[in-house]
């Protein structure tokens, strides 16, 4: 009786583990997909294949496309954030100049202080 017991909370265990790693396989092959379609430094042949190569050897072809192109996927990330950043500052209409004087009338005001004021300014020019 007992054994069952923990016969099934090993196989509900096991179970889950596997769910948890295919759902985790899908996220990385997803996010693989979507970088590859959204580099510009290779060309159309390039992209053929590595999607070959994904569609043949799938897990082996998203370990080694992370493997060799995990650093650009970062980057390419980092790069799409903040040209987002930029479009959504020139759609509402914030520009780095009026972020700036708002903070100088925050300061004159006394609402924020000499730290918090160079810590601010660094931001927004950073």
């Amino acid at each position: 009786m007992l054994a069952n017991v923990f016969s099934s909370i090993f196989n509900f265990a096991m179970f889950t583990f596997v769910v948890f790693i295919f759902v985790l396989w899908l996220w990385l092959l997803f996010s693989v997909i979507g970088d590859l379609f959204r580099r510009h430094d290779i060309g159309g042949f390039g992209k053929v294949l590595w999607i070959i190569f994904l569609v043949l050897l799938p897990y082996l072809g998203v370990f080694a496309y992370i493997l060799t192109q995990g650093r650009g996927m970062g980057e390419r990330q980092v790069a799409q954030m903040k040209q987002a950043q930029h479009d959504l500052r020139e759609f509402v209409g914030f520009s780095p100049a009026d972020e700036l004087k708002k903070l100088d009338e925050l300061k004159a005001a006394g609402s924020i202080s000499a730290d918090e004021y160079g810590k601010l300014r660094a931001k927004v020019l950073g």
